[in-house]
Order: C-alpha cells, then sequence, then structure tokens
C-alpha cells in the first residue's frame, strides 16, 4: 500500500485551535479543515478523523504560553509533530493581512516544503527544572525591584546611608534607626523593609530547592562539569544547562554561539559590507548569564578557595579545560580593555568565548543513566 503523508498546521489559541492540512505532493492543494476547541478531547477527534491507512500525520504549530501538552499528546497518538519558535516563521514583507486562518495555511504549506526547523523538546524533568529556575529568576527581579523601592523611598525623603554599601549588617541597622513622624511613612517604611525580607526568603527557598533537584536529576554530572569555568556556580551553571537543554545537539561551538544570539549581526550587499552588533537571537536568560559571567575574566588567573571546591572530583580534562578558559579569557580582557574598547564590548566577546568552553566541557561528559 502507498504510503501518503498529511502536513497539519495548528494555529493554537487559549479557546480554539485552527486547523489546515497540506498532502503531500508540491501541486497539491493546502485546504483549511476548520476550528476546533483547545482540548485534548477535541485533538484526540481530530487525529482519529485525518488518520487512516497508509496515511502518516504530520502537526506543527508555535511555540506559546500553552506548553508543550499539545505537543506530548500528539505524539502519544502516533503522530509526528514540531514545535516552532515564531522567531524562525518565515514572512513575507508585503504580507499585511494576519488571521487564524492565514497562519494555519501558511504552516501547513512550510511543512511540506521542509522549510520549518522545531525547537529542542526538553523531557518532563527537564521541563520542571526549567520551571524552577525561572521562578527564582522571578523572584530575584521582585527582589531587585522591592529594593529599589525601599532606597528610593529613602532618598525622595533625603535619607542617605553613610556607609560603604547597601544590604549589609550595618545598613539594615541603619534602616532599623530610620524613624519618621508621620505614622504612614512609618507604616510605609516597615512594609518595604518587610518585602525585601519576604524577597530574600523567598530566593533562598527557590536555591534550596534547586540545589536539592539537580542532585538526582540526569544531567547533574554536565552542572558539576560547567563549575570547572570562572564564574559559573551551581546556579548559573543549572541555569545555562536548564535553558539550553542538550548541548550535544550543536556540531560545533560556532552554532551554539549563533544559537545564544552572541555572533554579530551582518547587512551586507554587493560589495559593501557591514556588521553591527550582537544578534540577540535565542535564550536570553543564558546570555545573560554568560555575560555577567565574562565580567569575572577581569581578573587575574588564579584557583582560589572557593574554585577549588567547586573543581574537587571533577575529571582532570575537564579541569583542564577550566584552566586554560582562565588563562585565555583573562589575557585576552586585559588585552582588549588596554586597547580601549568599551567594557560592554569587551564582556560580550568574553562570553562568546566561554560558550565555547561550554560546549567543549559538554561533549566530554556523559549524562547520568535515566533512572
Amino acid at each position: 500500500m502507498e504510503r501518503r503523508i498529511k502536513f497539519i498546521g495548528l494555529d493554537v489559541h487559549k479557546e480554539t485551535i485552527a486547523v489546515a492540512v497540506a498532502e503531500d505532493g508540491a501541486d497539491r492543494e493546502v485546504r483549511f479543515h476548520g476550528t476546533i476547541a483547545s482540548t485534548a478531547e477535541a485533538v484526540r477527534r481530530l487525529v482519529a478523523r485525518l488518520a487512516g491507512p497508509g496515511i502518516e500525520l504530520r502537526f506543527c504549530y508555535e511555540a506559546g504560553p500553552f506548553g508543550l501538552g499539545l505537543y506530548r499528546q500528539l505524539r502519544k497518538l502516533g503522530a509526528e509533530c514540531l514545535v516552532i519558535a515564531p522567531s524562525t516563521m518565515p514572512r513575507r514583507p508585503g504580507d499585511r493581512v494576519k488571521t487564524d486562518r492565514r497562519d494555519a495555511v501558511t504552516m501547513a504549506r512550510l511543512l511540506r516544503a521542509g522549510e520549518l526547523a522545531g525547537i529542542w523538546i526538553p523531557d518532563e524533568e527537564h521541563e520542571a527544572i526549567r520551571d524552577l529556575v525561572r521562578a527564582r529568576r522571578t523572584a530575584k527581579d521582585d527582589l531587585k525591584r522591592a529594593k529599589l523601592g525601599l532606597l528610593s523611598f529613602m532618598l525622595r525623603h533625603e535619607r542617605r546611608f553613610g556607609g560603604r554599601s547597601y544590604w549589609t549588617k550595618a545598613h539594615w541597622r541603619w534602616l532599623g534607626e530610620q524613624s519618621f513622624e508621620s505614622p504612614h511613612q512609618q507604616l510605609v517604611v516597615e512594609e518595604l523593609k518587610q518585602r525585601v525580607r519576604e524577597g530574600e526568603a523567598r530566593c533562598k527557598r527557590l536555591e534550596t530547592a534547586l540545589a536539592e533537584a539537580v542532585g538526582s536529576w540526569r544531567l547533574a554530572p554536565l552542572v558539576q562539569a560547567l563549575q570547572a569555568l570562572r564564574g559559573l556556580g551551581l546556579v548559573a551553571s543549572t541555569v545555562l544547562v536548564a535553558e539550553i537543554g542538550d548541548l550535544r545537539r550543536f556540531a560545533n561551538p560556532k552554532q551554539l554561539m549563533a544559537w545564544l544570539g552572541l555572533v554579530p549581526g551582518e547587512h551586507s550587499s554587493g560589495g559593501r559590507t557591514r556588521r553591527g552588533g550582537i544578534t540577540r537571537t535565542g535564550n536570553a536568560q543564558a546570555r545573560t548569564i554568560l555575560i555577567e559571567a565574562g565580567w569575572c575574566y577581569r581578573h587575574k588567573a588564579r584557583e582560589e578557595h572557593r574554585y577549588q571546591g567547586r573543581c574537587e572530583g571533577l575529571p582532570q580534562a575537564v579541569r583542564a579545560v577550566g584552566w586554560k578558559a582562565q588563562v585565555r579569557l583573562c589575557q585576552r580582557f586585559r588585552r582588549m580593555s588596554a586597547a580601549g574598547k568599551p567594557l560592554p564590548k569587551v564582556t560580550t566577546a568574553i562570553a562568546r568565548e566561554l560558550a565555547g568552553f561550554i560546549w567543549d566541557i559538554a561533549r566530554r561528559v556523559e549524562p547520568a543513566p535515566a533512572g
């Protein structure tokens, strides 16, 4: 029996899913199948209607706020599925009409033409770690806003701390000594301080949970190995592995650098070549972690006590990569700074090379057996 393929584009929304079907063959029509409810039962009935003897179903839809439940359901029903990053969808500059029907038809047509590339799909354990990482990031952002709110309130009322740095014991003691004549303003100060304390406690709880979760994660060996690199502690290494996913899918370090958006953008035509800032594509959180880690290489290369503790028990090959990265990146940071390069450009260049060393370590470490 001749095997046929149906390419199905899904435009997914909270309440509805628009469905378009492209028959196998470049000259075959792409038809709009209709709109179904965005429920598991409706999806099951759709697959049953489209399936048949000798028919292979291939679905695709854009990644969005609805998670990967639809992908996993379609896979369990025996269909192939591709989840697409919206930023990679080809779009015509002159196309000014956007509807659910058109989006579904376009996805079905592009899927049949082989012009769509899917994102990497994490398993449920990996997704749980990623959710924990992102919850911590949200908590850190909330804590930052709480601290800025308290400092702004004090500055607005001409209360200036004379110490060297904020949020030390001396600073908290100074905050406790501040008194306002108005009971309403005093209440505001106490509420702002309580908000900061609650934010710190929340971050601490999430970081403790993250450390416990990583211990039983199959990618824990990679998280541990990445700590051989300067600027990457337990939390930073976990964020990178959780956000990037399987590093072995990148054939070379340049692919990883491009995925992280750390390579220069380019707009060239004819004999003119014009390069701009970094592309900033890919995962913003992973890129931020690398930029922050790159700043640590402004100091001279050395193995301090905390670094030695992180590297204890790591294979010698991994430790050698970590030391090689320190020597090279610290030297490059000094040279670029001495040449008068702006610090943001220097740290970005260091972060780009650091991604290469991360790729090198990842190919030397095997995940733990699935338990």
